[in-house]
């Protein structure tokens, strides 16, 4: 059992001291920067109603920037804040020279729209990277700003040295937010891609096929061993929080870590993989929209 152990913790991914170390970088390229264009990066954070996880998310956001040196614009709105209301905070955030970044919470109260709010976002100021111009320029292979999960996952097998072209890709899950921008990264960087969803046949068998499998369902530790190749590399995207026999509660993913560390090469563990990758990534586009300026200078 010990040697079970001493593998897995050589297998993991560790997002949490990647990230750490980007901050680091871009804390440095913001001091190199600002006497140039004159100001600090600048990121709106909008979140309206009183959801407690959305409320350490941004909380969360908002300490990162100020390591880094980005200025936050937070706006923290009543729960009946209106769809009008709130399209007129984004157009206000659009105009405003010293932001660079906006980022909608999500989830929104009911009666929001998301999509359309979305929508309004300045595509140069998008930093989750999920306006449809956005989306486009990744569908085209052109530069863009790029989704924060999927990106923060790219940018982790980058840094391990794990090979992508020729692999064979699966991704589990087919969200805007990380499943279908995930296959389009992985294929713009060579990989055979193949997606599975909730309707597909016999996932389980697609998910053995994989030298990368990308797990993004929210699902607490559906993936086993079983479904896994020998030697693969593991990311997992989920993050659920479940509540044990005796009422305590911690964090997994969708992967069932120990058993899968077993077989698999490499693995993001919950937490500590690719959640603190996703902040480090909205950091990234927000100082690359703010870099920017330098061209208008």
């Amino acid at each position: 059992m010990l040697f079970k152990q001493e593998v897995a913790m050589v297998n993991k991914l560790d997002g949490k001291a990647l990230a750490k170390k980007i901050k680091v970088e871009l804390q440095k390229k913001v001091q190199s920067l600002q006497a140039k264009i004159g100001r600090p990066p600048g990121l709106a954070v909008l979140m309206v109603g009183d959801n407690p996880a959305s409320a350490v998310y941004v909380s969360n956001k908002e300490k990162a920037c100020s390591l880094v040196g980005i200025k936050s614009f937070g706006k923290h709105l009543p729960t009946e804040t209106s769809q009008d209301e709130l399209t007129q905070i984004i157009q206000q955030f659009n105009q405003n020279q010293e932001v660079d970044g906006i980022l909608v919470q999500l989830p929104l109260p009911k009666h929001l729209d998301s999509v359309s709010l979305l929508y309004q976002i300045d595509h140069s100021k998008d930093v989750d990277g999920l306006h449809p111009m956005n989306l486009g320029q990744l569908l085209r292979g052109e530069k863009g700003l790029r989704s924060c999960t999927p990106a923060g996952v790219m940018r982790l097998l980058q840094e391990y040295n794990i090979e992508l072209q020729g692999k064979q890709a699966v991704v589990l899950g087919r969200s805007i937010l990380v499943g279908k921008p995930m296959s389009l990264m992985l294929l713009e960087a060579n990989s055979t891609v193949t997606i599975a969803h909730s309707k597909s046949h016999n996932w389980e068998a697609i998910a053995t096929n994989a030298d990368i499998l990308v797990a993004a369902v929210g699902r607490p530790e559906m993936i086993t061993a079983e479904m896994v190749k020998l030697g693969a590399t593991v990311i997992d995207v989920g993050i659920n929080r479940i509540t044990d026999k005796t009422g305590q509660s911690r964090l997994v993913g969708d992967v069932q870590f120990d058993s899968v560390a077993e077989v698999a090469e490499f693995i993001t563990p919950v937490p500590g993989g690719v959640g603190p990758m996703t902040v480090a990534m909205l950091l990234q586009n927000t100082v690359d929209s703010w870099s920017q300026n330098l061209e208008k200078l």
